[in-house]
C-alpha cells in the first residue's frame, strides 16, 4: 500500500517508520524545504536519536510532487492543519485520512476530525484518528506501544488497525472518534497541571489527585460532546493522560513544569523547538466551558496560570478550597 504522511516532525517520522518496518511505501513531505534537505541527505531525524529513515522512506519537498495514495496520515499540529490541507486539494474522495495531531482547533473549536471534514471532499466515514499513550521518541525505538484507531465506520479504523499493528505497535480499533479525540486532546491539559505541581514542589498525592479528578473533568466534556464514557477507561484516555502526564518525553508536562519554577510562557514557548499542543488547547477548552457550561475547574485554572498570569501555587489552593462535594452524586 501507498502511504503518504504530511508532517517530518517526530511523531510523523516514527510512523513513517513503523509503517516502513510493514513493507509500506511511504511519502513523507516537510513543509520546511531545508530541513526536509536535511533529514533526505542525512536520513537522520535531529529529535530522535537512534532513528534512520528506511530505503523505503521518501522524503518530499513540494506537496504539489505527491503522488496520490490510499492512506494520508496528518501529522501536522492541530492549530496548521487547517492552512497545509488548504494546499493538498487533490484527494480522492476514496482516500482514508487519518488524524494524529491531539488538539481542538482554537478559532472553530472544531476536533480534527469535524475540522477535516470541513476543508475536503472526504466522507466522514473515511476520516480515523489514531490516538493513544505514544511517545514519537518510545516508537521510533521500537519499544512496545499500544493505540487506538478510531472512526465512525469500524472497517476503516481496522483497515488502519492493520495498516500499523506489528511487533512492536499495537492498534486498537474503534467506533468512538468523538471520544478518543477528546481524550487525546484534553489530556494535554491536565499534563500542564502536571507540570506545575512537579515543578512547585508538590508530591505523589497532588499527582494522584490531580490526574483522577482531571480525568473525571475530560469525562464530563466527552459525554456532554456526544463520546460514550467507557472510551475514557481506555487507551485514548486514562492511557494517555497516564503517559503524558508523567513523562519526561512529555512537551505539555515540561511547560507545566517551567511555568511551576517561575518561568514565563512566553520565554519557554520561544526556547522550544517542539509544539506542545496542551496550550492552544486550554483556550479553546476555555472557550468549550463557557459556552457549554461544563465544570472543568482543573482547565479552568490552567487558562487561568497560562493567559491571566495567576499564581500557581494559589490557582492550587483555590482547587483544594472550593466547596466540598461528593466524589460520585448519590
Amino acid at each position: 500500500m501507498s502511504v503518504t504522511i504530511l508532517g517530518a516532525g517526530t511523531w510523523g517520522s516514527a510512523l513513517s517508520g513503523v509503517l516502513a518496518d510493514n513493507g509500506e511505501e511511504v511519502f513523507l513531505w516537510e513543509p520546511i524545504p531545508e530541513f526536509a534537505q536535511q533529514l533526505a541527505k542525512t536520513r537522520k531525524h535531529p529529535n530522535l536519536e537512534k532513528f534512520s529513515f528506511s530505503n523505503n522512506i521518501k522524503i518530499i519537498q513540494n506537496i504539489e510532487k505527491l503522488p496520490s495514495s490510499e492512506v494520508v496520515i496528518l501529522a501536522i499540529p492541530s492549530q496548521y492543519l487547517r492552512i497545509v490541507l488548504n494546499n493538498f486539494q487533490n484527494i480522492d474522495p476514496s482516500t482514508i485520512l487519518v488524524s494524529v495531531a491531539k488538539g481542538i482547533e482554537k478559532t472553530t473549536l472544531m476536533r480534527m476530525s469535524e475540522m477535516i471534514k470541513d476543508v475536503t471532499n472526504i466522507s466522514e466515514e473515511n476520516i480515523v484518528s489514531l490516538s493513544g499513550p505514544s511517545h514519537a521518541e518510545e516508537v521510533s525505538n521500537k519499544l512496545p506501544t499500544a493505540v487506538v484507531s478510531a472512526c465512525i465506520n469500524i472497517e476503516n479504523a481496522r483497515v488502519i488497525q492493520q495498516l500499523f499493528s506489528n511487533s512492536y505497535f499495537r492498534v486498537y480499533a474503534g467506533n468512538d472518534i468523538i471520544g478518543v479525540e477528546l481524550g487525546g486532546s484534553v489530556k494535554n491539559i491536565i499534563a500542564i497541571a502536571a507540570g506545575i505541581c512537579d515543578g512547585v514542589g508538590f508530591g505523589d498525592n497532588t499527582m494522584a489527585a490531580l490526574i483522577t479528578r482531571g480525568l473525571e473533568e475530560i469525562v464530563r466534556l466527552g459525554v456532554a460532546m456526544g463520546a460514550k464514557r467507557e472510551t475514557f477507561s481506555g487507551l485514548s484516555g486514562i492511557g494517555d493522560l497516564f503517559v503524558t502526564a508523567n513523562s519526561l518525553h512529555s512537551r505539555n508536562r515540561y511547560v507545566g513544569k517551567r511555568i511551576g519554577e517561575g518561568d514565563t510562557l512566553q520565554t519557554i514557548l520561544n526556547e522550544m523547538q517542539m509544539v506542545a499542543e496542551g496550550v492552544e488547547t486550554t483556550k479553546s477548552v476555555n472557550d468549550l466551558i463557557n459556552s457549554e457550561q461544563i465544570e472543568m475547574p482543573i482547565c479552568e485554572q490552567v487558562y487561568q496560570v497560562l493567559f491571566e498570569s495567576k499564581d500557581p501555587k494559589k490557582a492550587i489552593f483555590d482547587l483544594m478550597g472550593r466547596e466540598l462535594v461528593d466524589e460520585h452524586p448519590c
